[in-house]
């Protein structure tokens, strides 16, 4: 829908957009939104958000005018400490028809920056208090909130490192098995974090003595990792097509950069010539070796996200990504979320327990993207899914501003990813294309419907006069909202 209206708000639950809906109706703006959102979604989508984790906000100040990436991704532990093998083990996570090994423990934790970057939002332009923005985190924590499917299906993928300790089991399989699907889920330590959060710097709360708590078996983290963490401000990568600006993630992260090369390497505006675009990227990267840019050379994650697009009739506007890994497997104790997990990746840590480099910003395939759209428009999107990201938002960025496709258009189009060779596709849609595609890329997969496996792009538009639309992807259950 479009309309003259107070903003707009798409995400990945209903119950996060409408935390976010709700400050707009108040009077707050695109980045008390943003936060409201962001802290909700920790409570609803605790998989893929927690404040034990971190990600990066493309904003817009609707004043200045100016764009700006707030990086506050998690940071390597300045040092390590003691037995590197301890605080580490396996776990092996069953997605159906594949399996994949994770590591959990004190030992796979960075440093985490949602604490400092939502305190970087916040300063940004918010106008209402943390305790107006925190409320709905704070009400469902209390009350609680049905499982959805989605979410019900992420955590049975994780159950391992869900129930990996005892505080972990009786939070998320209090009855000893996970929550159904429409089954209530209750999280009051997370209510009380957000509570305690809204009225002191968190450094100066008892949450960041139970963070290090947390790491004493064998955990790196010390308080001068907590706080010495800094949230970076980075000019974004840009890029012009046909009349449109698009804002990208730029260096240390990477998706900004391949979907750059794919967005200006596309010779035909059709399926097959996105993907001879994504194919030529794919290949770009291999080729670098780690130093595409002078950008993948520094180790990189890119698992379990989830993302929020927010606009405002002011002009701001955030487009905000977060991960938290999949999670250590261990609660911090009285506030219940975990940790981050993402020293134990294999790309971040790929010969063993003590192969990271200290005290450096970790790379992602995270894009928060914003669109300056010929007549005054402007587009806040994003996606999770892992390294489909960039295959995800290049799509959509490309059928927006070369294709002229309108948003709900662009994002439930069918979309195709291309890695080592390999392409995956959304059948629906493109059926006449896939003997050509199929002759392109002998080796394929060809999808029988459309599949959260391609991402998730929320989306939400304002037109340049006072009118917004927004789209949550149905891949990941996404859900809008235009706010009168």
């Amino acid at each position: 829908m479009a309309r003259q209206a107070k903003g707009t708000i798409a995400a990945g639950h209903q119950l996060t957009v409408e935390a976010g809906a709700e400050m707009l109706r108040e009077g707050g703006n695109a980045f008390d939104a943003a936060i409201a959102a962001l802290a909700t979604a920790c409570v609803c989508e605790p998989v893929l958000a927690s404040p034990g984790g971190g990600g990066f906000a493309m904003i817009r100040n609707g004043g200045s005018g100016k764009t700006t990436l707030l990086d506050f991704f998690p940071q390597t532990p300045k040092q390590k400490r003691g037995d590197c093998s301890a605080g580490f083990r396996s776990i092996t996570a069953d997605f159906g028809a594949a399996t994949q090994v994770f590591h959990i423990g004190p030992a796979t934790v960075a440093a985490p920056g949602f604490f400092a970057g939502l305190t970087a939002l916040h300063e940004s332009g918010a106008t209402l208090s943390l305790a107006d923005l925190f409320a709905p985190a704070i009400r469902i924590g209390k009350t609680g909130h049905r499982v959805t499917g989605y979410q019900h299906y992420l955590s049975t993928v994780v159950r391992p490192i869900l129930t990996a300790t005892a505080p972990a089991k009786k939070l998320f399989a209090p009855s000893a098995d996970l929550p159904a699907a429409g089954s209530v889920f209750y999280n009051p330590e997370i209510a009380d974090l957000f509570a305690e959060w809204a009225q002191s710097d968190w450094l100066q709360t008892g949450i960041a003595g139970q963070v290090l708590a947390e790491q004493n078996d064998g955990g790196h983290l010390t308080r001068e990792d907590l706080e010495g963490y800094r949230v970076h401000a980075r000019e974004p990568l840009c890029v012009d097509l046909d009349g449109a600006t698009v804002y990208l993630n730029p260096p240390p992260a990477a998706c900004g950069t391949l979907i750059r090369y794919a967005l200006t390497h596309l010779d035909a505006f059709d399926v097959t010539g996105m993907a001879r675009a994504l194919h030529l990227t794919d290949q770009a990267r291999l080729a670098a070796r780690g130093d595409l840019a002078q950008l993948l050379d520094r180790p990189m994650r890119q698992k379990g996200t989830t993302h929020i697009s927010v606009a405002d009739a002011e002009g701001n506007a955030c487009s905000v990504t977060v991960s938290n890994g999949t999670g250590n497997g261990e609660l911090v104790a009285g506030y219940g979320f975990m940790l981050n997990n993402i020293l134990g990746e294999e790309d971040v840590n790929p010969a063993g327990r003590a192969d990271w480099p200290v005290d450096t910003r970790l790379a992602s395939m995270m894009c928060p993207t914003l669109i300056d759209a010929p007549g005054g428009g402007l587009i806040a999107l994003g996606s999770g899914g892992s390294n489909r990201i960039r295959s995800a938002i290049f799509q959509v960025v490309a059928r927006i501003c070369l294709g002229h496709a309108g948003l709900e258009e662009a994002v439930r189009a069918p979309r195709l990813h291309i890695e080592n060779g390999h392409l995956d596709v959304e059948a629906p849609g493109v059926v006449s294309a896939l003997p050509q595609l199929k002759v392109l890329f002998p080796d394929h997969c060809i999808w029988p419907e459309k599949n959260m496996f391609f991402g998730g792009v929320h989306a939400v538009c304002a037109d340049g006069s006072g009118r917004f639309s927004g789209i949550g992807d149905h891949r990941r259950e996404g859900a809008a909202v235009v706010v009168d």
